[in-house]
């Protein structure tokens, strides 16, 4: 039985590299390849084509792997997601884990790791890189799991803007508050809409008062 794989990555030379490798394993058949969340979510969201494993890459061009992730895992539970990132920070390994995936490697693994890691994914099991396994441990025994900041792919000054924004300010309250140009504003404004993946200043706001930005009440969990 063939293990059927999507491939959702924005850089057309990884995915397509990606996708070779994979279609040369045994019993490993590439059923997609998606270049960015909105393909993402209109080709897997439905429920075809049937896909066990979706390797995602985080910073798609057009929006957020960690939030595909979520919503592909709650309306598919069957499928299984492979993070396959640049990215080896703690932050960005417990923000993939706390939306779903099932593991967590490196664009630089080696091609064995990958078929492992494709494998084991797809047996159901939980996987991370040995550099990425190294991070998230430190970050455990530091005890930073319970303070996670939210939307962990900003920046510090993104979040504030963002706090601010879900806070109901406008640019240029922003910018007096911040001591920022409203240009400088407008654009971290741009730049957070973009990596959360929402069309509009109001959808930032719902996400962001979601995870307890803008005076909202906090509601996330304390732990993993």
């Amino acid at each position: 039985m063939s293990i059927d794989v999507a491939v959702v990555d924005d850089h057309p030379v990884f995915r397509l590299g990606m996708a070779a490798l994979l279609d040369s394993l045994d019993g490993v058949r590439v059923v997609a390849q998606l270049a960015g969340a909105r393909e993402a979510r209109e080709v897997l969201g439905g429920g075809t084509p049937p896909v066990d494993v979706v390797l995602m890459d985080l910073d798609l061009g057009d929006g957020s792997g960690v939030d595909v992730t979520r919503e592909l895992v709650r309306t598919r539970p069957g499928l299984r997601v492979l993070v396959v990132t640049m990215h080896e920070d703690a932050d960005a390994v417990v923000a993939s884990v706390r939306a779903g995936a099932r593991g967590y490697l490196l664009k630089s693994a080696p091609p064995d790791a990958v078929e492992r890691a494709v494998r084991a994914v797809a047996a159901g099991e939980m996987i991370l890189g040995p550099a990425v396994a190294e991070q998230a441990m430190a970050y455990v025994l530091a005890g930073r799991t319970a303070v996670r900041p939210p939307f962990p792919r900003l920046t510090d000054r993104e979040r504030e803007v963002l706090d601010l924004v879900a806070a109901g300010h406008d640019n240029t309250v922003i910018s007096r508050r911040l001591a920022l140009s409203p240009k400088t504003v407008r654009n971290h404004v741009a730049n957070v809409l973009t990596k959360l993946g929402v069309p509009d200043r109001s959808a930032a706001v719902v996400l962001a008062r979601e995870e307890g930005l803008g005076g909202a009440p906090d509601r996330r969990p304390a732990g993993p």
